[in-house]
């Protein structure tokens, strides 16, 4: 079984990394891709992962074009090199929108394939692949007033990834809240959002009448004294090791049922605490477009 890791841009060498660490033998690099025929293993530094990759020889550009069709209706090519043959076969498949997402919507759930020629006459193609955006890569309608910073970005791209979000109802708690930009997203969907940070929020996130700013330390609050929690975020910028046993804290509490957090690693990757990260009961961890020299840590109805 073939099986086709993208490496996010940038960070091929935590890729290899974390293949070697698994015991991943790679066969060759295609740009940022890296084939292999062990067993496949999910892997957090891959932007996309291509499952049960098929070689398709091919005779023409028709051909490759017919040949993908017949598998399914939606690809998208990934093209380091035979770029111009790859647009030739592109322009024969039904045209896959790539429409940037509005504030608050979600990745399409129609099936995504992936696709390159690694010689002139030779498709490898995968009809399942772990994201759900084109080579992993999402476009997003930019709110430019109203989030006092970008972040916000990183928090939609997980619920868009994840098909899932917080909504009127559920309550949050945003840690190392400020100056607001997760908050700000949180709010945006109705939630009641409990935000702590010593730091005070951007004024106009905390006039919102569904946020509450808390000066306090992440670190130093008591999970009890807090409460249930629809959902539990964190962009704390912290020594892995420390956020992971913060987080484990909050879950083996109890009162936690979703957590959304960012990992952020200074210097070398902590290969080995990212590892832990991924061990959490029901754990997803997975690099976002919008991530640097982090990752996003998932769980998901843990509570």
């Amino acid at each position: 079984m073939t099986t086709a890791y993208l490496a996010a841009e940038g960070y091929e060498q935590e890729l290899d990394d974390e293949l070697a660490r698994a015991g991943v033998v790679v066969q060759f690099h295609h740009g940022r891709l890296r084939v292999s025929e062990s067993p496949p293993v999910h892997v957090a530094w891959a932007a996309n992962i291509w499952w049960d990759a098929e070689r398709i020889p091919v005779s023409s550009i028709g051909d490759a074009a017919k040949a993908l069709r017949n598998r399914q209706r939606n690809w998208v090519a990934y093209a380091p090199e035979h770029r111009g043959r790859a647009q030739l076969v592109t322009d024969k498949l039904p045209h896959v929108s790539a429409r940037p997402l509005e504030l608050g919507e979600v990745a399409p759930d129609a099936p995504l394939g992936s696709w390159t020629l690694l010689e002139r006459d030779l498709v490898l193609a995968a009809p399942d692949c772990s994201s759900p955006f084109p080579n992993g890569v999402p476009a997003f309608v930019e709110d430019r007033e109203g989030p006092p910073s970008r972040a916000y970005l990183k928090l939609w791209e997980a619920f868009a990834r994840l098909r899932r979000q917080p909504g009127p109802g559920e309550r949050c708690l945003d840690l190392g809240a400020a100056p607001g930009g997760w908050t700000w997203l949180l709010a945006r969907s109705g939630a009641e959002v409990t935000a702590i940070d010593k730091a005070p929020l951007a004024p106009e996130v905390d006039r919102l009448a569904n946020v509450t700013w808390r000066r306090a330390s992440a670190f130093g609050l008591d999970p009890v004294d807090v409460g249930p929690v629809d959902w539990w975020c964190s962009d704390i910028v912290a020594y892995p090791g420390r956020l992971l046993d913060l987080a484990t804290r909050w879950l083996d509490s109890g009162l936690v049922r979703n957590l959304v957090c960012t990992v952020k690693f200074q210097g070398e990757t902590d290969h080995d605490v990212a590892a832990r990260f991924a061990a959490l009961p029901g754990a997803q961890l997975f690099h976002l477009s919008q991530n640097k020299h982090e990752l996003t840590c998932v769980v998901l109805d843990a509570a």
